[in-house]
């Protein structure tokens, strides 16, 4: 007999990356609401019923048949006449970047292609995607493919599709809707328990992940441009068209309304440290949103990643999303070519390395730990050598220690000086099992 739990307990393991499906499941969650760590989660009022746990992308005991991302592809992506032990079911790999849209976005331009599409060809009538709203950015309804540049850029903020489900059933029409690889999950959960929503929700776009940021990310970065008091219109990727693609810059507007700009490298590694991240993210094994209809992603790859003014890689998962792609090609659109699975694999390698290789170490200490875990796929469990777990254990404690010190600490200097001893560590760390790593390779050991 599985041991009942509740959106309380996801909650209270720092397991929630703030979806908000969980709302609209339960009359006991008010509405999601900001904790101390910048991240969204459930205001839990009342008593919650069991309805709002099934919708969870990180449910510790989920019904079976749809208990991973491979029962659910299995159900919601029967078109996908491939399928990749690390990327999933999938019809088309590319990579390649939109002509219009390339400059205004973030990366390739592809997303924005596809959102245009889909509005302009009448395959969904709106759009549920994240824009700015009074100098910060929440998901919205768009409606217009006219005004589609003005939502063609990343933002590293939680968000939260709450209100998606508060105004889905008024909407005439069809919805296309963006997100990360959890709240994909979570859509498609909703469309299992309510298969009304399998047409409502028309089409998914999924934007490949490398962890979602707490709030306090934006706060440190606004503090490293030179602002110290309120800001708005922030910019996460600011390219450098005559840079490389991870040459971006961040910006942010001070009270004032006086930009202020900085190249990213002035805060070094933001990403492989795993600073202000979810802890939640440790517990995800979806690197390439396995469940949209379309995956998309940065090209960390050569020649591409050398460009900066952007690319993207491109995985399609169904039909229609496969018809849009080669359309575009076909027509001049898209500068994309075919992409090897094996080269989509490579652009993401230190993600799929992290989150699906380690993934059984991480969760064997939350065991040990007697720490709630989410439901996980065994298939990715192996056992990792010991310099990675030096790292893996070095990674959790930054992480953590991140969110805690800059709650703490008073000013950016006082923070820097006390985070720099625990970045250094994990990066000596991380050295030395990169150098074990290539005598591995040269005697012909198994490597990771």
């Amino acid at each position: 007999m599985k041991e009942s739990r509740t959106i309380k307990d996801v909650v209270d393991n720092q397991l929630c990356t703030g979806c908000g499906l969980c709302v609209s499941e339960s009359d006991g969650i008010r509405s999601m609401k900001w904790n101390e760590d910048g991240f969204l989660v459930p205001d839990i009022i009342n008593v919650i019923n069991d309805n709002s746990i099934k919708v969870c992308p990180f449910n510790p005991a989920p019904d079976e048949d749809v208990r991973d991302e491979d029962r659910l592809s299995k159900l919601f992506l029967s078109d996908s006449d491939k399928k990749d032990f690390k990327i999933g079911r999938y019809i088309g790999t590319y990579v390649g970047f939109s002509e219009q849209h390339r400059t205004s976005s973030s990366s390739g331009g592809i997303a924005t292609y596809i959102f245009e599409q889909l509005l302009k060809n009448n395959h969904a009538q709106h759009l549920f995607i994240v824009k700015e709203v009074n100098g910060t950015y929440e998901y919205q309804l768009f409606s217009d493919f006219r005004q589609i540049n003005k939502i063609s850029k990343t933002r590293y903020l939680p968000v939260t599709l709450e209100k998606l489900f508060e105004i889905i059933d008024k909407l005439d029409g069809k919805i296309g809707v963006s997100g990360v690889a959890c709240f994909i999950k979570a859509i498609r959960l909703k469309q299992h328990y309510y298969p009304e929503l399998k047409e409502k929700i028309a089409f998914l776009v999924g934007i490949i992940c490398g962890g979602l940021k707490s709030k306090l990310y934006t706060d440190f970065l606004v503090q490293n441009v030179g602002i110290k008091g309120d800001y708005s219109n922030q910019e996460y990727r600011i390219k450098d068209f005559y840079g490389s693609a991870s040459g971006y810059g961040f910006g942010a507007y001070d009270a004032q309304e006086v930009l202020h700009t900085m190249k990213m490298s002035k805060v070094g590694d933001m990403w492989g440290t795993g600073l202000f991240k979810s802890n939640a993210c440790d517990f995800c094994d979806d690197v390439t949103t396995e469940l949209a209809d379309i995956s998309l992603g940065d090209a960390w790859i050569n020649p591409y990643r050398k460009d900066g003014r952007g690319a993207s890689i491109i995985i399609t998962r169904s039909l229609l999303a496969d018809e849009l792609i080669k359309s575009g090609m076909k027509n001049g659109e898209l500068k994309a070519n075919l992409l090897a699975k094996e080269e989509v694999i490579r652009s993401q390698a230190a993600s799929f390395r992290h989150r699906q290789q380690a993934s059984k170490f991480r969760i064997d200490q939350n065991i040990r730990n007697k720490e709630l875990t989410p439901y996980k796929r065994s298939r990715f469990f192996q056992n990792i050598p010991v310099e990675y777990k030096i790292v893996q254990k070095e990674r959790r404690v930054v992480r953590a220690l991140s969110i805690e010190l800059w709650k703490k600490t008073k000013s950016l200097q006082e923070y820097n000086q006390k985070m720099d001893v625990f970045k250094r560590r994990l990066k000596k760390k991380t050295l030395i099992y990169s150098k074990i790593q290539k005598i591995r390779r040269v005697l012909k050991i198994k490597t990771l």
